[in-house]
Formats: structure tokens, sequence, C-alpha cells
């Protein structure tokens, strides 16, 4: 237990520190590569350069630091962060470094603004959140190991069959080398690929939503493949997958991830944008097969039928207890003469008014952060609660809030 007066030191600096957390994430990374080149194989190097991975450090920092007396206040930032250390492989050895590290960085980007005392307060406090992530991680990997067919670590698999879902998605149906059995794994989940790519120091590992129901014989992805724009590079590991043949060895490690459904019988909408539909898509196969008779709304917003993924199960969707919906920002021709969409444009408060009797559903969204941003925000004006809004975002950043 943390006495009061470092709570209140820690409490009171919080603020401090969050006006502070993009400069405190960068200063981090940067102390820590030059102290562990090795963690370059955990951590999303794309993300570092984006800078996406040390405002999410900063940020998650600052937040326990501000509820560090009721750290239940932030219980849904927590399991997602410890769900992430579980697939990548985070050990508790490596946390003594983290904030050794993290307190340089502290004092490195605030000086003056900081002395021994608060320095000290952040120390404890540090040790208190990294005990509870700790103890979390252990019983995390305790239960995948325990699962039948489970393992930690990374596990050998070979691509069974690719299927191309549109222009820019391919899904890959992944078995165990080993021919064991797979562990089951709760709709909205992923896994969590290691590649080793020619040319590169260190090796890449991606969280990718399995795009299928639990209970098959294979572990489906469904990956975009992320093409170089005027601002940022091509996906290294998304390209690499695509470039793949089926018989080609892949390593993951176990399911793991905290999006996932409620099995209370209250109606459900579910709404994804481009990629986004792969966890939704479990999500829906899997309600059909244990809840059939659940109320089911599902809406998905693309830019067009090119790159539309999931087309045929999205289709077989409709034969079933599921109202579904298509929306396309900018419709091909071929969209307009097949009437494949039911809105054109961008997915908003007025039209959910429009085609869902009520707000009183829980919803769950996922799919770029500017999309799911726009969509918690019509769900908020329109009153749905926040317990009721539930969202996967594929980047680090924790909130969209």
């Amino acid at each position: 237990m943390l006495d009061d007066k470092t709570i209140q030191t820690v409490n009171t600096t919080a603020p401090v520190l969050q006006e502070n957390s993009h400069d405190i994430g960068v200063r981090f990374y940067e102390l820590l590569f030059s102290k562990a080149p090795s963690l370059y194989n955990i951590f999303n190097q794309t993300n570092q350069k984006r800078g996406n991975q040390q405002d999410a450090l900063a940020h998650s920092v600052c937040m326990a630091g501000e509820h560090i007396d009721n750290l239940d206040a932030i219980k849904g930032m927590v399991e997602r962060v410890t769900e992430k250390h579980r697939a990548l492989g985070v050990q508790a050895e490596q946390y003594p470094l983290v904030g050794e590290t993290l307190l340089e960085a502290v004092q490195d980007v605030l000086r003056h603004k900081v002395n021994e005392e608060v320095i000290g307060a952040w120390a404890k406090a540090y040790q208190a959140i990294a005990d509870i992530f700790i103890s979390i991680e252990s019983n995390l990997y305790e239960q995948v190991q325990q699962q039948e067919g489970g393992w930690t670590g990374l596990r050998s698999f070979y691509i069974t069959k690719k299927v191309r879902e549109s222009d820019v998605i391919t899904s890959f149906y992944l078995k165990p080398q080993d021919g064991g059995p797979l562990p089951t794994y709760q709709a909205g989940q992923y896994i969590t690929l290691q590649v080793d790519i020619e040319g590169d120091t260190y090796a890449h590992m991606r969280h990718y939503s399995l795009s299928d129901a639990p209970g098959k014989d294979t572990y489906r992805i469904s990956v975009k493949r992320e093409d170089q724009t005027e601002e940022l590079p091509a996906g290294k590991v998304s390209n690499y997958l695509h470039r793949t043949s089926e018989g080609d060895i892949l390593q993951a490690a176990a399911p793991a991830g905290d999006f996932t459904i409620s099995t209370e019988l209250m109606p459900l909408v579910f709404i994804s944008g481009g990629v986004g539909i792969t966890p939704m898509m479990s999500m829906v196969k899997t309600i059909l097969d244990q809840q059939p008779e659940r109320e089911v709304t599902f809406i998905h917003a693309a830019q067009n039928g090119n790159v539309h993924a999931l087309k045929e199960d999205l289709q077989a969707l409709a034969h079933h207890n599921v109202t579904c919906y298509t929306c396309y920002a900018t419709p091909t021709d071929e969209d307009y003469q097949a009437e494949t969409f039911d809105k054109e444009g961008y997915v908003d408060l007025a039209w959910l008014q429009s085609i869902l009797s009520d707000k009183n559903k829980d919803f769950y969204f996922c799919g770029p952060v500017p999309f799911m941003k726009s969509v918690n925000d019509a769900l908020r004006e329109w009153g749905v609660p926040a317990e009721q809004r539930q969202f996967e975002a594929f980047t680090p950043l924790s909130t969209i809030e």
C-alpha cells in the first residue's frame, strides 16, 4: 500500500507529466533502446516512427498516476495493456529496467519541475503499478498454458489457405505445424505474429484479429495490405504476409485481447470500418452459434465495393437473425449498378437513428481511429452510456474519447 504523502504527490504532479507526455515518451524510448536494443524485437517500429507508441506509453503512465488511489477506474486500460504484454511475451524481469528508464526520462524532460521527493514518489507508484501488472500477466500466462492446446511463447503455423477478400485484404488460414490441437478463444481476440524480414536487423511483431468464430481446426486472420502513401511508408509486415504462399511457416503467440462480447441478451449493434470488420465477424458468428435468438444489427463502412472484405460472410449473415447495412464513402459505377450499398457517404447519427429502433443496445465498433472517434461522438451525442460503447483500436492509442 502506498502512503498518503506519496499518493498526494503523484496525484498533484500527474497533470505536469500529462502536459509533457509526448516528450517523456520520446525520451523514454530513446533511452530504453540504447540500453536494451533487443527490445526492438518486441516494439512495433512503425508505431515508433509515427509517435503512437510514445504517446500511448506516457498517457498510460499519467492515467495510472491520476488514479493511483483507485486503479479500478482504469481497469479497462490495465486489461488491454496486460493482454498485449502477454501476447508480446513481456516478462517480469523487464519491469525494473522500464521503471528506471521512465524516471530518467521524466527527469531529463521536466528538469527543474521535479525534485527528489517527486521522483521518489513516482518510483514507489511505478513499483506498485508494476506489481499489479506482473501479477495479472503471470495469471494470463498460466491460463493460456493450461488451456487444451495452449502454449506460451511462439508456435509454428503453416498457411493452409489464402483467400483474396478484396483489392487490399487477404485471409490467411493457419494450422499448427506440430499437428496439435488449437486452443479456443473469445470472439474479438487476436493472435500475434512474429516475422523476420530479410535485410532487417530485428524481428517484427504484429497483432491480427481472428476473423472467424472459434471452434475451427484453423485460425483465420484477414490482413489489409498497407500500401505506401504520401505521409506513410508501406506496411512492412502486411506486405510481407501478402507475398507469402500457401505452405509457408509463420510464428504466432496464443490468442489474446480484452475486446470481447457480453453474453447478456441486450440487442447488439456492430459498426465496422474497413479492416475493422475482422473482430466483428468473429463476434457476430459466435453470437449466431451461441445466442441465435439475440437481436443483431451489423453495419459496415468501406470506401467502395472494391475494398469491401468478407462480403460472402456478410451475405450469409442476412440469412440469419441479423439485419445488415452497408455504407460506401465513394461508390464505384459497379456499386451503383449492383445496388450493393445502403448509404453513400459516412456513418452519422442521423442515419443511425433512422435505421435503429432505439439506443437501448450494446454497440461494438472497430476501424480506423478517425472512424471510431466519429462513431463514438455520434453515440455519445445520442445519449448512449459509455458502458454500452465498446471499441477496439488497432493502434496503441488506448482511448478515443
